[in-house]
């Protein structure tokens, strides 16, 4: 398995030749580095403008390695080969790196780059990637695996000390401003202007960029920012937040979620990269489908529950984290559930974790530090059987398990208090449904066992715990009751009131793609220009999706899928028919887009032409090898492992009329080069 490390942005504030000075101050030996025994020029290179400059070392290593693994590779040092290209004129040093030693056991390569700041032309910023790949190492893989990659991550920090040691030197030394590099040409006027009006001239030159900023890659986490808004994090920590943030960028078109929310994930899951990505985007296909996105602003809680929920927000722990009181004893979970349905608890649940996190925002910038994660205070006074009614039990781990999938580490901790003895009936029910790292968060105190040194006080401000628990602070959380059998749904009244939103409701639709059984919708657009956009996740498989225009109406028939006993395709339909002839009866008016499994796709059409336009999800196959008679193998056995498998998608479109077209630029029209090519041949 091939290890790889990717770091944040780190920002020298010096520029870009005051940090260059400092870099070379490392060769060829480097004291504050310990395992850099000494370097070795082996070429050395510049333009012939002197605005290039490359040079190959050969650099020796001391390893910190057990004893007898020296002794049974039969080597005490490591040589890396180093060929660092700095580019004045660009202001860019590029440094790439890979092992000599061992090579074809042990492949290493590393690439570093310092670059100029893209908000400020005179700080300097570094960035470093590296990969390890142990092909063999005589049966001892896992353990060089895991000492080369500790001594690399404990080594990354301290480059960055390096250099910070290097340029405090330099200052003290008066040396405090380099100047950035000219054309010879320019030079040679600035030393002819120098002659005649003084180093005013050379300042000006200097001091003013000939060149424009060469651009630099946007929207990258830099480490101060990490360090201020997200925490202390480990190096490899560091290194897999940015490596998933970048897959979401490539694969979510830039639409990703923020920083801290992808944090907690990857804190779910331990930081095992592959196991967060799952999660992540199984949430946030779920929060898209569901427009959690939106509950904040769309969720007003009925008056019902404004009175009988028991649970609001109160200030905030010691710890700065927001805190939410619960008053789950005093709650008619029962009767809650009668009059409003599981679905409208589950929705207010939801907004109150929305909440959550965007509190925890505020109180980041209001005291100055990460806060992630807030404390919850449940009072379970007033517990009795009539809580463990079985429908009520069932919606309560239905909500536990939609909020361990969907808001990982987003509390801190959770403080229950007054646990009667019915509590380790209902804890023996919900615990299992819990996750391990949560339940570590949980402090229990039964009767007054809350009340002095080791209880509420050790995490709440005196001032802030409220009156009912023996505290002098007025909480504004509702007491709850009994709710009125009056208010109950009958069963002939529909579960919810038709002003909440049902959750099983959705703007997206579900569907199944096979092998000869595409996924096709249709849209008839009767005149003018219209626009159809269409947004769509890939939640298995790969699919290719397509957009035709034909005159003629379809005729709908139910399409037989070619996979054996794929019954579960019944509600695809075919739209183009068999006998149809491309670029006769129909044309293509969107060049295929090919879709990988996770992938979340946007697009937009503006239609010229009244019509019907058919849009098309089809399984991917792989593509027989051009030039062979028959087909290999490989690509039969891949054929029929695709055919075995369905795809599954979620989509949804909207057709936007003559008013929407001018949201979208002529431009836009131009996007299939096919289109003319294909509606002249009709």
């Amino acid at each position: 398995m091939v290890q790889k490390y990717q770091s944040p942005v780190r920002v020298y504030k010096y520029p870009f030749e005051l940090v260059m000075a400092a870099y070379e101050k490392r060769f060829p030996t480097c004291p504050e580095i310990p395992v850099f025994l000494g370097s070795e020029i082996l070429r050395e290179s510049k333009s012939d403008d002197g605005a290039i400059h490359i040079i190959e070392r050969s650099c020796k290593l001391n390893v910190d390695a057990p004893r007898l693994l020296k002794k049974i590779a039969g080597v005490e040092y490591v040589f890396f080969i180093q060929k660092n290209t700095v580019n004045w004129k660009e202001r860019t040093l590029v440094i790439e790196a890979h092992n000599e030693t061992f090579a074809n056991r042990v492949i290493v390569l590393e690439t570093c780059n310092y670059s100029v700041h893209p908000e400020n032309e005179d700080w300097t910023c570094f960035e470093q990637s590296a990969s390890l790949d142990i092909k063999s190492f005589f049966g001892f893989e896992n353990t060089v695996e895991k000492i080369a990659m500790k001594q690399y991550t404990a080594n990354i920090k301290r480059g960055k000390e390096v250099i910070e040691h290097y340029l405090k030197e330099l200052i003290s030394q008066g040396i405090t401003f380099i100047p950035r590099w000219t054309p010879p040409a320019v030079q040679r006027a600035v030393d002819e202007a120098t002659s005649t009006a003084g180093d005013s001239v050379v300042l000006f030159l200097t001091c003013f960029p000939l060149e424009l900023l060469s651009p630099h890659p946007a929207d990258k986490l830099d480490s101060d920012y990490i360090e201020r808004y997200l925490g202390q994090l480990t190096p490899m920590q560091e290194s897999c937040l940015i490596r998933l943030r970048q897959w979401l960028q490539e694969t979510h078109k830039g639409k990703i979620p923020k920083d801290e929310h992808i944090l907690r994930f990857l804190r779910a899951r331990d930081f095992n990269i592959d196991k967060a990505r799952e999660m992540l985007c199984q949430s946030l296909m779920w929060r898209k489908q569901y427009q959690v996105d939106y509950i904040l602003q769309t969720w007003r809680p009925p008056s019902l529950l404004e009175e009988y929920y028991t649970g609001g927000w109160h200030y905030q722990d010691k710890d700065g984290r927001p805190l939410y009181i619960l008053r789950l004893g005093q709650m008619d979970t029962k009767g809650l559930v009668k009059a409003l349905g599981e679905e409208s608890l589950l929705r207010h649940v939801l907004s109150i974790n929305e909440e959550g996190q965007k509190r925890c925002e505020e109180n980041t910038n209001l005291f100055g530090r990460p806060i992630m994660s807030w404390t919850c205070l449940v009072d379970l006074e007033g517990l009795n059987m009539r809580h463990l009614w079985r429908p009520g039990v069932k919606a309560l781990l239905r909500t536990i398990e939609v909020v361990e999938d969907n808001y990982p580490e987003t509390l801190g901790r959770l403080l229950i208090v007054r646990a009667p003895r019915v509590f380790p009936v209902l804890w023996t029910l919900v615990s299992p449904f819990i996750n391990e790292n949560t339940r570590q968060k949980f402090l229990i105190y039964s009767g007054n066992n809350y009340q002095g040194p080791g209880g509420l006080v050790d995490y709440l401000d005196k001032d802030v715990i409220p009156d009912f628990l023996g505290g002098e602070c007025v909480c504004n959380v509702p007491e709850g009751g009994l709710v009125p059998k009056s208010l109950y749904q009958t069963d002939e009244e529909p579960e919810i009131s038709d002003h909440i939103r049902l959750w099983t409701e959705t703007i997206y639709h579900s569907a199944n793609v096979f092998k000869g059984a595409p996924r096709e919708v249709v849209v008839e657009i009767l005149e003018g220009e219209s626009v159809i956009t269409w947004d769509f996740d890939i939640l298995k498989g790969d699919v290719v999706f397509s957009l035709f225009h034909s005159k003629r109406a379809p005729e709908t028939s139910w399409k037989e899928p070619a996979v054996p006993n794929a019954l579960t395709a019944g509600d695809n339909v075919q739209l183009i028919g068999k006998s149809w002839i491309l670029g006769v009866d129909y044309s293509r008016v969107e060049s295929p887009l090919i879709c990988r499994e996770g992938e979340s796709i946007q697009g937009s059409h503006v239609t010229r032409w009244p019509g019907f336009y058919i849009l098309q999800w089809k399984m991917h196959s792989p593509t027989p090898c051009a030039g062979t008679s028959l087909p290999r193998v490989d690509d039969v056995l891949a054929t029929l492992q695709v055919s075995n498998h369905k795809c599954k998608i979620m989509y949804y479109y909207e057709v936007l009329d003559e008013a929407g077209v001018g949201e979208f630029s002529s431009s836009k029209i131009n996007n299939s080069g096919m289109e003319n090519q294909c509606l002249n041949s009709q």
